[in-house]
């Protein structure tokens, strides 16, 4: 069991808000559900503190936390988000803060406005009623038992345009009792040299109070490109807590990736972010959310990303191979990650012997079989192929050269009917694909329809294949890619199919490459279709070779 060590150096808390801002990004939502677990991974990754959303505003949140109450995170605190009360009302009669109550947090993050161009503009009311919220509804809640994480909203603009008052709202929620003061770039336009300037100065400005004083905190948005910077930039100015998201996730451009700020804070920087050994999840923890969240992992992501450490120049894979620092600035176990050889026409003979490792192949220099798979893989990617984003295609194409390729079946043709009818003001279109292939000497023919006629194909090759591999029924498809690859060629042009299919385990990725996209599409199923009954044929060996072992180690 590995131990989860506090975390070493200069502490800094922590705070996840991909629950409540995370999600206000364009193409993502979530439910209850999906809510839960992601919670439940970033306590598992020793984030501090997660905010669940705001109770209230979106029926959706005041479940999630009661849900939470009856089965609480191990070690996170969770705290509930809302606004300051309305203007001309008071705190404890405004029902909008009884939700967040009834939330049963100890914590709640409250924001209220700095700037005096939102005060009289958005809420329409005087710059002294904004104090007054900000002051009552503090006290309410500290009333209440509760400890208060002040967010002071558009704190960068608001400053910038008249810093007096917006320091006044910082005193009204320190005098009000909150324990944090979080600095909002809320617009996203600042940057890293105006964060350090005004971050610097509202920490001299606070040596004023006497003790014990709150604490700063930075939350930032990427519309200038500059979150995570603006976040590191604060933390050396003084802030103690960091806000962001896993991932970036959030509205416009996204906020400050906690992954590549807990790496670099942690790993370069010295501060202590999270345990050692819950860091080297965060790769994983990466992955998980963006499929949680139903959207593709960034590869290039620094960090978690899949091309974090990947090497395609056969001069960087040479000199890795040798000395990893050459050409990566940290380890990538640190942070869970794992170097990729990838494998192009830029790759040299280092590149092929790596990739032949990684599959488990007995691959040496002085073989023939090397220097002809490079010169092949060099001829393919001339005519269109790309096997850095489809390994599983490289593999077969590895194994073919040594001769250790399976051949599951044989195609012996196959046909593509489309039809398009027209119903009302619209069209459906649906395709017939018949397929014939020889399985162990047997011919079989088979049919069937599909919305189109890759889906038709696919659906016919199945239907054809299962009886002989019923591991095939838990196959599928779970992206799909077509790129012209010479546009300038008109219809003519070649088009790279990419696809990626999945076991429910695993995932992995074919190619295939014509003139036709039908046949391209072929070429990348039937390779995605062989890959994965070679998977399951390697762990079919793997577990009957356990067994015997311990069938031998009882006798």
């Amino acid at each position: 069991m590995v131990e989860h060590n506090e975390p070493a150096g200069r502490s800094l808390q922590i705070y996840d808000t991909t629950l409540r801002d995370g999600a206000q990004r364009e193409g993502l939502a979530l439910s209850i559900q999906d809510k839960l677990r992601i919670a439940r991974r970033l306590d598992a990754l020793g984030i501090p503190f997660i905010e669940g959303g705001w109770p209230g505003a979106n029926p959706k949140d005041a479940q999630f936390f009661w849900q939470l109450r009856e089965k609480p995170l191990t070690q996170a605190r969770v705290t509930a988000f809302c606004s300051t009360r309305r203007p001309g009302k008071v705190a404890a009669d405004d029902p909008l803060l009884q939700p967040v109550l009834a939330a049963g947090t100890t914590w709640i993050t409250l924001f209220g406005k700095s700037w005096d161009l939102h005060v009289t503009t958005g809420l329409q009311t005087t710059l002294a009623e904004n104090l007054a919220m900000i002051d009552d509804t503090i006290g309410y809640f500290r009333s209440q038992g509760r400890r208060i994480i002040y967010d002071a909203e558009h704190w960068f603009d608001g400053y910038k345009a008249n810093p007096d008052y917006a320091l006044q709202t910082l005193a009204a929620a320190l005098q009000a009792g909150a324990e944090w003061l979080v600095l909002c770039d809320t617009n996203g336009g600042t940057l890293p040299q105006e964060i350090s300037t005004i971050v610097t100065a509202v920490h001299t400005w606070l040596q004023g109070f006497p003790a014990p004083r709150p604490q700063l905190g930075i939350h930032t948005h990427n519309d200038s490109g500059t979150a995570v910077a603006n976040a590191m930039a604060a933390v050396a100015a003084g802030a103690t807590m960091v806000q962001g998201t896993i991932n970036g996730y959030g509205e416009r451009c996204g906020n400050a990736d906690l992954c590549t700020l807990i790496a670099n804070l942690q790993l370069k920087l010295g501060y202590g972010c999270i345990a050692p050994a819950r860091l080297e999840t965060l790769a994983e923890t990466s992955r998980f959310i963006s499929e949680v969240v139903n959207l593709a992992p960034d590869d290039h992501a620094p960090y978690v990303g899949r091309s974090a450490f990947a090497h395609k120049g056969g001069i960087h894979v040479s000199a890795v191979q040798r000395e990893p620092k050459t050409y990566e600035h940290i380890d990538p176990a640190a942070v869970g990650n794992r170097r990729r050889i990838v494998v192009s026409d830029q790759a040299g003979l280092s590149n092929v012997l790596v990739k032949a490792r990684n599959f488990g192949l007995h691959l040496e220099r002085q073989d023939p079989a090397s220097r002809q798979l490079l010169d092949r893989l060099k001829t393919l990617e001339q005519e269109g192929y790309q096997f850095e984003a489809a390994e599983a295609s490289f593999e077969l194409l590895m194994r073919e050269a040594l001769g250790d390729r399976p051949r599951f079946f044989e195609l012996q043709g196959f046909h593509i009917n489309c039809q398009r009818q027209a119903q009302g003001d619209s069209h459906s279109s649906q395709s017939l694909a018949t397929i014939k292939v020889r399985v162990d000497g047997e011919e079989i023919l088979a049919a069937a329809e599909g919305n189109g006629p890759v889906a038709a194909l696919d659906q016919a090759l199945r239907k054809a294949l299962v009886n002989f591999y019923p591991a095939i029924a838990h196959f599928h498809l779970s992206d799909y890619k077509v790129r012209i690859i010479d546009s300038g060629a008109g219809t003519a042009a070649k088009t790279r199919v990419l696809v990626e299919s999945s076991n429910g385990q695993q995932r992995w990725t074919t190619l295939g490459v014509s003139a036709s996209i039908i046949e391209a599409s072929y070429q990348a199923v039937t390779e995605g279709l062989e890959y994965g009954l070679m998977l399951e044929t390697d762990q079919r060996t793997s577990a009957i070779a356990l067994a015997n072992l311990n069938g031998q180690a009882q006798l």
